[in-house]
């Protein structure tokens, strides 16, 4: 597999760079405008260190690996990379490969810094080698229910695939809303075809149905078929895991895609830096960056501190984690073990309700913060 070149920087003084390696899905059937945008965070803070000196005069150097969402692919990934010496792991999105690459990291005494999974879960057991920007699943998503009880919705369908994601997602939707009222009703998308689902929406008097299923299919089609039955014209169908985010939901959803919540992790209005960094950033993806390449350069800015201050021995980075203080592009940042989460967590990122306008579907309306 071939790694992108890394960003120019100094000249070396000594020869050797600091290796940083980076789990990014980059093809299918990961999601890949997740991975591009991750990447791009990355990719524009190693160029800014770069720029600033390096890491005491040595170039910071990324070495990508696709993950291409699978479990077995990123244990290799980790392996090969820890034999190449780098310092420290970054990135992934997906939650259920994010598991994986912490199990074996945490095994192989490689320090992660995940940039985007969620899972409360990533690690069997409590760790010091991992820690996490992303805020917990169980964080988010209660927001995420508050909004919907907010709202007025208290039948709430979700259309779920097999995976320890979903599922947990299903759980902590239904732990929060049972006490408050709310029902909670899955359709497993194993067993119903998407106009099968409009069926089961109106059978159960649904009044949000929730998609906790890949995207382009079977959420794409899901949608269609819900938007084209009128008994269903009221109905709120809402993304809790950030599918509309991205540009290609709405090139395949068009006018149907907007209007459809999700959660992102953005503050209402970024500071000076962030400011900074947003608008690198669509130069370099050529369109509006998402929160994730904003959790991707927020990683390297983090890992680039802990290598400045503490070198880069493994086990000295993974000790560092409770004294990082850096300021990211959304917050100020700071690791602490955080009931129920195995790693170092930051908490919290801000958590915002967000959807695309129906009026102009490339603008995004904020409905709830957290």
């Amino acid at each position: 597999m071939n790694t992108p070149p890394s960003p120019p920087g100094p000249e070396r003084t000594d020869g050797s760079s600091v290796q940083i390696g980076a789990l990014v899905p980059l093809s299918p059937p990961g999601w890949v405008g997740a991975g591009r945008h991750l990447l791009a965070g990355l990719e524009l803070a190693v160029r800014e260190v770069n720029d600033a000196g390096g890491i005491a005069g040595r170039p910071l150097e990324l070495v990508v690996r696709d993950t291409a969402a699978d479990p077995q692919r990123a244990v290799a990934a980790v392996d090969e990379l820890a034999r190449l010496g780098v310092a420290a792991l970054a990135g992934e999105y997906h939650s259920v490969v994010a598991r994986a690459a912490a199990a074996r990291a945490d095994a192989l005494g490689l320090p992660f810094l995940c940039s985007s999974a969620v899972l409360d879960a990533l690690t069997e057991q409590p760790t010091e080698r991992v820690a996490r920007l992303a805020p917990a699943q169980s964080h988010g998503w209660r927001i995420y229910a508050e909004f919907l009880l907010g709202a007025g919705h208290n039948r709430i369908a979700v259309a779920a695939q097999p995976s320890v994601y979903w599922a947990s997602g299903a759980r902590i939707l239904r732990e929060h809303l049972a006490p408050r009222g709310g029902t909670v009703i899955e359709l497993d998308m194993r067993a119903l075809a998407p106009t099968a689902v409009c069926d089961e929406l109106v059978a159960h008097r649904a009044t949000a149905l929730l998609l906790l299923v890949g995207i382009p299919e079977p959420a794409v089609s899901i949608v269609k078929s819900v938007r084209r039955d009128r008994r269903l014209a009221d109905i709120l169908i809402g993304a809790p895991a950030g599918q509309p985010e991205f540009a290609e939901w709405a090139t395949l959803l068009g006018d149907d895609g907007a209007a459809i919540p999700f959660l992102r992790y953005l503050p209402e209005r970024l500071s000076p830096l962030g400011a900074r960094v947003g608008t690198a950033l669509r130069e370099r993806l050529a369109e509006a960056p998402s929160f994730i390449a904003f959790e991707g350069y927020d990683t390297v800015a983090v890992l680039a501190e802990v290598l400045r201050s503490h070198g880069a021995d493994r086990a000295r980075i993974a000790e560092s984690w409770p004294r990082v203080a850096v300021e990211g592009t959304r917050g100020r940042i700071r690791f602490s073990r955080t009931p129920g989460i195995s790693v170092r967590q930051w908490a919290w990122p801000p958590v915002q309700v967000v959807d695309r306008d129906p009026a102009e579907p490339d603008r995004f309306r904020i409905l709830h913060a957290g």
